[in-house]
């Protein structure tokens, strides 16, 4: 079976809307990622996203950004910047873990910071396996440690909230409650549907899974890129420091910036399940895979201009192309959280004021607080993944 590589933008971009070519980059990350959303093809895919999109839509961005992620940044910033430092590697991660979690329909029993410490390490070791394709670590002895966690993980947080979903999708079938007395969560869609969908109760484990993960593991990330560009722009231009917390076009203008240049899998992978035809003229048989260089079609000098590998907010880019390239994916596949992370901008045809997202958000409070890079303590990257991934970005406030 043949290989093929995709480095151009617009090939990539085609190649995303071609309904003969299905996801293939995950087949080492099963023991997390098996017929999850982001794995699956076809009539299953579109059910199941069908479903769950009516969660992500502009009311509950608005609700995530003016009433819970404010208090999220406050709890873990404020702490760290009275003692004038931190990490923003675990600091943007504990941010929204709690946040991801609710989302996904994780409940908490306790409520004790113990009780988040225990859920952000479950995250994390999910994280490393939903990332298997690009670590450097022994594949058996990952998946074993994953296997492990999503076990623990089921035993703590998963199989309470299941069967509390369970019995209120119940009471409201029977009329003893309302619409609005269930909880507007991925776990609680799957309930309510699951005479539809018919999964498994171990698929719907790592469909909960996968969301909590995806949400912590690729904000997490995205914030610290966001915050080494930000800082790297502010050596050339300090008094932009100033402007990046107080106008909201250029913070957003700066995330997406750092998005593209960093996306959050540096490539993409699909494989024929039908005869496909590339923009190139290439022929793909079935069985044939492609793999999308998404780190160098984000950086496509003919659509970024000759700077396109540098950092750079106030670039000048055509309308029919997303600021942050292809770092969300495109096609059936384009990240459902898409605007959860990277917000909308305002439009001027509605009124809708400006989103900022999570990253903006995260951004912004960590410069509000004054942080910057802290001189005696660099930030280091993972040694645990073949990638461009900071596994410690230390600050100072």
């Amino acid at each position: 079976m043949a290989e093929i590589t995709l480095t151009r933008f617009d090939e990539v971009r085609d190649a995303y809307r071609q309904k003969g070519l299905k996801q293939a980059l995950y087949d080492a990350a099963g023991v997390i990622m098996a017929d999850t959303l982001l794995t699956l093809w076809g009539d299953d895919h579109r059910r199941r996203r069908r479903l769950e999109n009516r969660l992500f839509r502009r009311e509950t961005f608005e609700h995530y950004e003016r009433d819970l992620l404010p208090l999220a940044v406050d709890k873990q910033l404020d702490p760290a910047a009275a003692e004038g430092k931190g990490d923003v590697v675990p600091l943007a991660r504990r941010i929204v873990v709690n946040l991801t979690a609710a989302a996904a329909g994780v409940d908490y029993s306790e409520g004790t910071a113990e009780e988040t410490d225990r859920l952000f390490s479950y995250a994390v070791k999910f994280s490393e396996g939903a990332t298997a394709v690009h670590s450097t670590r022994d594949p058996e002895e990952l998946r074993a440690e994953v296997a492990e966690a999503l076990e623990g993980w089921d035993k703590e947080f998963f199989a309470p909230s299941l069967d509390r979903r369970t019995e209120l999708f119940e009471r409201f079938s029977a009329g003893e409650i309302e619409e609005d007395d269930l909880p507007k969560d991925v776990l609680t869609v799957l309930v309510r549907n699951q005479d539809s969908l018919d999964l498994p109760r171990d698929v719907v484990r790592r469909e909960v899974a996968f969301y909590m993960l995806a949400g912590m593991h690729s904000t997490g990330a995205a914030t610290t890129h966001a915050v080494h560009g930000a800082f790297g722009w502010f050596d050339d231009y300090p008094e932009d420091r100033a402007r990046m917390i107080e106008d909201p076009v250029f913070l957003q203008h700066c995330v997406h910036e750092s998005m593209r240049l960093h996306p959050a899998s540096p490539v993409a992978r699909r494989e024929a399940v039908e005869p496909v035809t590339l923009r190139s003229g290439t022929e793909m048989a079935v069985g044939d895979t492609v793999v999308f260089d998404l780190w160098s079609a984000n950086r496509d000098t003919e659509v970024f201009g000759d700077d396109a590998d540098s950092f750079n907010p106030l670039r000048s880019i055509r309308e029919d192309v997303p600021r942050w390239g292809h770092t969300f994916g495109g096609g059936r596949h384009a990240c459902i959280g898409m605007e959860l992370d990277g917000g909308v901008p305002a439009d001027e045809n509605t009124g809708a004021p400006i989103l900022l997202g999570t990253v903006a958000l995260i951004l912004r409070g960590l410069l509000v607080r004054g942080a910057q890079r802290d001189p005696d303590n660099p930030p280091q990257q993972d040694p645990n993944i073949a990638r461009v991934w900071w596994g410690t970005y230390p600050v100072v406030f």
